[in-house]
Parts: structure tokens; C-alpha cells; sequence
């Protein structure tokens, strides 16, 4: 069928795969850092082209191409920018964001509107901080694109139509999954005036062809492209171990979640991704390793010395206050303390086993929506760390795979770039993701026991927290 190449342009850098259409085997690769500050578009697009050099792009047929998620770029009538694009990390917008949830009458409100409750990281709070800190700038724009969204529409050759997919619609905070349809509304909530926003096109569309020929397809956000590449269907759940924690998973429809702890995204197959975040993961391991005086491998290591249930010692993780469950102002705190538990391997094994019980307390707020959940992805540093390895199947209750390292949101808009090339109703099958699997095996009811002792702690400390 052809050559096509996956482009995946994080906060940092690009990396590019090609491939070959058909069987998905990786041909070569590319990657570049960009040069330039990393909320400038520019620095984007150059680093794109550093990676393409040297011939990358000869042969290839169809580029897919995978972008950081939930950076605003707001562009004036001529489709410059207006200043620095707002990436997605970007704290400064956490009092817009309360103050637009708000403005539309509360939580709830905003969860039945669009399946999400704005946050710092969403466009449409990225807006009302613009509206409220750069009144200038504000008044200039008159379109708004992600990261994604600008990239295609340079490789187009900036045309007069500019797209987008379901995937990274779906975290703007003002397009509905479950709907599948934009609130300009909220968009004018936001900023005050309405704004041009890019069409919406489907997982196997293509966003047009370059002057040269050459087709672009849909495009997504890095979240979906990652699952597009690991060939994630039902039954399938990634728990991403970043210093905080996201739990999401393949499922056939939009979870309608009123408290807004369910983020409802869509994915790059026509399919939907729910997410529930949690403000703690890695940093309890980071945490606990320095109060050890250890590194994470020092102290999976001190942990695998322990038994199952660190000698009683529970550690509830909520170092940085929690969002699963919904506890802002708590902190994290050790329980069950003796004598003979004062030992730093029982330590370090509370530390796995309560980041692990935190992220299964957000895998059981899916499932209480009836998301299906038997095989569950571990993706991070804190995935190969043999504690973490061996402990998560019985806490999680699942199948734990941990992928082998590769350029999966690259791979997925390669995969992308093919299904657009073949013209077919379904995405090439390409071979599933090289892994390892781990199962709970005779560990599974010992697990479980700890995982009770967990709840039961957590419910004595803030009953009713959960579940939502």
C-alpha cells in the first residue's frame, strides 16, 4: 500500500517514524529537539523540519500527525498569532478556570454541557485567562487551534479550511463526545466574543493533501495517538505513572458523570476515552525514596523485602491534595504504625501499595460507570520497577501489560496516516505492541486483602470519599 510517516511533536521535541502502510514495520525514524522557546509555533515547526531532514519524508505517501495536548494557539484575522501559545501545563490559568466554572452555575453544569469540567490545562480556561490578563491580545483573536490543529494546517500550506479530530476536540472544554458537536457558547463565555474554531473530522478522513500531493491525515492528540499505537480496544485500560496519575479506557460510549471526576474524551478510532486523574502517582515513590535515602529502584528493591501488606502500614497518598477522590486541601498520611512496621523495607511497600490504591480507586470510579476493564497498560518510569510490577495485578484486579519503550503517539499517527490512505471503513491491523505480561496469578486474594485494608483505612480517615 505505500510509506507513511507518524510525526509526534510533544513539549519538547519531534519525533517522526516511518512506516510501512501495510504492515506497520518501522522503516526509520527521526527526532529533533525544538530550538526555540517551547510555547512558540515556530520552534514546533522547525524542529518538525530538523526531524524530517536528511530524505525521512522521500518515499512516504501519507503523514499522520500526533501533538501535545490542550495548548491554546489563538490567532488574529491574518492567522498570526496573538502572543505565545498556552501550553497545557500551564498553572497560571487555575483561577480562570474555577471562575469559569462558576460563571456556568457549577460542576454539574459544566459536565452535562461538554462531558468535562474546565480545569488549568483546557483551552477554555486558557481563554478566560487570556480575556482577563491580555485584554489586548484577547481583543485581536479571532481563531483558536491546539498544538495538532496549527501543525496540519502549516503542512497543508495554511488553506482557508483548517480541521481538527474528535480526540483532541474532546479536551477543550467546549465540544461535546457524547454530543459530538462544539458550544461556540462556551467559547464566548470565555472570551467575551466569539472566535473561528477548526472543523471536526472523522478518525479516517483526511485533513486534505499538500500543494505536492501529499495527504494529511486527521491528526490527534498525543493521549489517542499513544492508544492508536498500542492497539488498545474494549476491555482496555492505560494507567499513565507521571508524578500525577491518569487512569483511561477504551469503552463504546461517553460515561455521563455529573460530579465531572469522569473526563470524557473521544479517541482516534470513533470510539471513546474515559479519564479519571489523580493528583498523586510517582511522586509518593519519589516521596518515600527520599525519606529512605534510596532512588525508585532503591526502594522497589526495599520494597520487594517486605510481605504483601507492609507488616499493617498503610500510606493514603494525597501528598498534593486529591481529585480522586475529591480532596483538595488534605495531605498524605501513614497509619498503622508498631514496633515491629518501623522498618524501611515495610515503608517503601506501603509507598507502591498506596500509590497502587489510589490509581485502583480511580480505575473503580470507570468501572462504576460500567467501563470493562480486564487488561490494563502500565505506562512511566514507575512501570518497570519490579514492586510496582508484581504488586499492581491484584491491586488493580486485572491483567498488567507494560509495553515495551517505543514512539507509540508517533506509531499512532503513522497507523492514522495509513487508514486515511487505504480509503477503508477500518484501521489497518497492524502488529499489537511488543510486552510483558503480569498476571495476579496466586497473589490475587492476598492482594485483594491489602487492597481492603487500604479501603477500609480510607473510609475511616474521610467517609464517603468515594465512590462517586
Amino acid at each position: 500500500m505505500g510509506i507513511v510517516a507518524g510525526l509526534d511533536s510533544s513539549a519538547e521535541y519531534t519525533s517522526i517514524v516511518v512506516c510501512d502502510a501495510e504492515t506497520g514495520a518501522v522503516v526509520r525514524h527521526g527526532h529533533a529537539a525544538h530550538p526555540g522557546e517551547r510555547d512558540d509555533p515556530q520552534s514546533w515547526l522547525l524542529s518538525l523540519g530538523e526531524a524530517a531532514g536528511g530524505g525521512q519524508l522521500a518515499d512516504v505517501q501519507a503523514i499522520g500527525v500526533s501533538g501535545q495536548q490542550q495548548g491554546l494557539v489563538a490567532l488574529d484575522e491574518t492567522g498570526a498569532p496573538v502572543g505565545p501559545a498556552l501550553l497545557g501545563n500551564d498553572q497560571r490559568v487555575q483561577t480562570a478556570a474555577a471562575d469559569l466554572v462558576d460563571a456556568l452555575g457549577g460542576r454539574e453544569a459544566w459536565a452535562q454541557a461538554v462531558g468535562t469540567v474546565p480545569q488549568a490545562s483546557h483551552p477554555v480556561s486558557k481563554l478566560r485567562w487570556l480575556a482577563r490578563e491580555q485584554e489586548e491580545a484577547a481583543r485581536r483573536v479571532a481563531e483558536v487551534m491546539q498544538p495538532h490543529d496549527w501543525l496540519v494546517w502549516q503542512l497543508l500550506g495554511r488553506p482557508e479550511r483548517r480541521v481538527t479530530d474528535r480526540g483532541d476536540a474532546s479536551g477543550t472544554g467546549y465540544w461535546s463526545a457524547a454530543t459530538e458537536s462544539y458550544r461556540p457558547d462556551l467559547v464566548e463565555l470565555a472570551l467575551g466574543r466569539p472566535a473561528r474554531l477548526p472543523e471536526v473530522v472523522s478518525p479516517s478522513q483526511p485533513a486534505g493533501h499538500t500543494p505536492e500531493g501529499l495527504l494529511i491525515s486527521a491528526g490527534t492528540g498525543q493521549t489517542m495517538a499513544a492508544a492508536f499505537g498500542l492497539g488498545l480496544g474494549l476491555g482496555d485500560a492505560v494507567i499513565s505513572l507521571g508524578a500525577t496519575g491518569s487512569v483511561c479506557a477504551v469503552h463504546h460510549e461517553a460515561p455521563a458523570d455529573p460530579t465531572g471526576t469522569i473526563t470524557s474524551y473521544a479517541d482516534a478510532t470513533g470510539m471513546y476515552l474515559p479519564v479519571v486523574r489523580t493528583l498523586n502517582a510517582t511522586r509518593v515513590l519519589r516521596g518515600a525514596a527520599g525519606m529512605l535515602n534510596t532512588d525508585l529502584e532503591g526502594l522497589s528493591e526495599l520494597a520487594s523485602e517486605s510481605t504483601p501488606g507492609a507488616s499493617g502500614l498503610v500510606l493514603l497518598p494525597y501528598l498534593e491534595g486529591e481529585r480522586t477522590p475529591q480532596l483538595p486541601h488534605t495531605a498524605g498520611s501513614l497509619h498503622g504504625l508498631r514496633r515491629e512496621s518501623m522498618k524501611p523495607e515495610f515503608l517503601a511497600r506501603a509507598a507502591v501499595e498506596g500509590m497502587l490504591c489510589g490509581l485502583a480507586d480511580a480505575l473503580e470510579v470507570l468501572r462504576s460507570r460500567g467501563v470493562s476493564v480486564r487488561r490494563v497498560f502500565l505506562l512511566g518510569q514507575a512501570a518497570n520497577l519490579p514492586a510496582v510490577r508484581t504488586a499492581a495485578p491484584a491491586l488493580l484486579d486485572a491483567q498488567v501489560v507494560v509495553a515495551e519503550p517505543a514512539d507509540y503517539a508517533a506509531i499512532g499517527a503513522a497507523r492514522q496516516a495509513a487508514w486515511a490512505l487505504s480509503g477503508s471503513g477500518y484501521p489497518p491491523q497492524w502488529p499489537a505492541a511488543a510486552c510483558q505480561v503480569f498476571e495476579a496469578g496466586d497473589e490475587r486474594a492476598v492482594g485483594q486483602a491489602v487492597r481492603q485494608q487500604y479501603v477500609t483505612v480510607r473510609e475511616e480517615m474521610y467517609p464517603g470519599a468515594l465512590p462517586v
